[in-house]
C-alpha cells in the first residue's frame, strides 16, 4: 500500500492518490464503520434515513460523554470535563458546552465520512483493478477529517495513549490478531501526512 497523495494535475488546491481494488476497499469499509460509530444523528427517521434539519436544530446534544471508548476520543470532554476530572463548576461547564456542540461536531464528522464514500464510489476504474482519486479542496478538507477520525478511533481501540504504545505495537508479530489494525492505522497516517504536506502552501 504505497500510494500516496500528490497535488492533482488539473484541480487546482486539489490532491490526487492512485488506490489499488483492495485499498479502495479497505477505505470504503473504514468510512462505513466509522459512519456506523458515529450513529444517524438527532432528526433521522427511525430506519435511519434523512435527517429533519429543523428537529435537528432543536434538539439538545448529550451532556455526559460517550461511554464507548472511540466514541470519547472522537468527541472528548471539553475544559477537563467529567471524564478528565476539575471541580464541580468546570464539569458543569463541560457538559453545557457539550449538550450545544456535540450534535454539530456528529454531523460534520458524519459528512466526512460520507464525502469518502462517496467519492470512492464515483471512482472509475483506471485498468488492473486501480484508480485515481482526485479530490478538490473541499473534498481535501472532508478528507483529513475522516482520516484523522479513523485513526483517533483505531487508536482508541489499539488504546494507544502515546508514542511509546504505539512503538510497541509496531512490532507485533504476524499472527496477533491486533496486526492488521495496527497496519492500517499506519497506512491511513501516511495518507493524512502525505494530504496534509499536498494541501500545504
Amino acid at each position: 500500500m504505497a500510494g500516496l497523495f500528490q497535488p492533482a494535475a488539473g484541480v487546482p488546491g486539489g490532491a490526487a492518490v492512485a488506490l489499488d481494488e483492495v485499498e479502495i476497499s479497505i477505505l470504503r469499509s473504514l468510512a462505513v464503520q466509522l459512519l456506523e460509530l458515529i450513529g444517524p444523528g438527532p432528526g433521522a427517521d427511525e430506519a435511519g434515513g434523512e435527517q429533519d434539519p429543523l428537529a435537528a436544530l432543536m434538539t439538545d446534544g448529550p451532556t455526559e460523554p460517550p461511554s464507548d471508548p472511540a466514541l470519547a476520543r472522537l468527541f472528548p470532554d471539553a475544559y477537563g470535563g467529567p471524564g478528565v476530572g476539575g471541580d464541580e463548576k468546570t464539569r458543569e461547564a463541560a457538559a453545557e458546552f457539550r449538550r450545544y456542540t456535540e450534535n454539530d461536531l456528529r454531523a460534520r464528522k458524519r459528512e466526512d465520512g460520507l464525502a469518502v464514500v462517496r467519492t470512492l464510489d464515483s471512482l472509475a476504474p483506471a485498468g488492473e483493478g486501480g484508480a485515481v482519486l482526485t479530490l478538490t479542496p473541499e473534498q481535501s478538507r472532508r478528507w483529513l477529517g475522516a482520516l484523522n477520525d479513523l485513526r483517533l478511533a483505531i487508536g482508541a481501540r489499539l488504546e494507544i495513549a502515546d508514542d511509546e504504545d504505539g512503538d510497541e505495537l509496531y512490532a507485533l508479530p504476524d499472527g496477533d490478531p491486533r496486526k492488521p489494525m495496527v497496519m492500517a492505522y499506519l497506512w491511513l497516517g501516511a495518507l493524512q501526512e502525505s494530504l496534509v504536506e499536498t494541501l500545504a502552501p
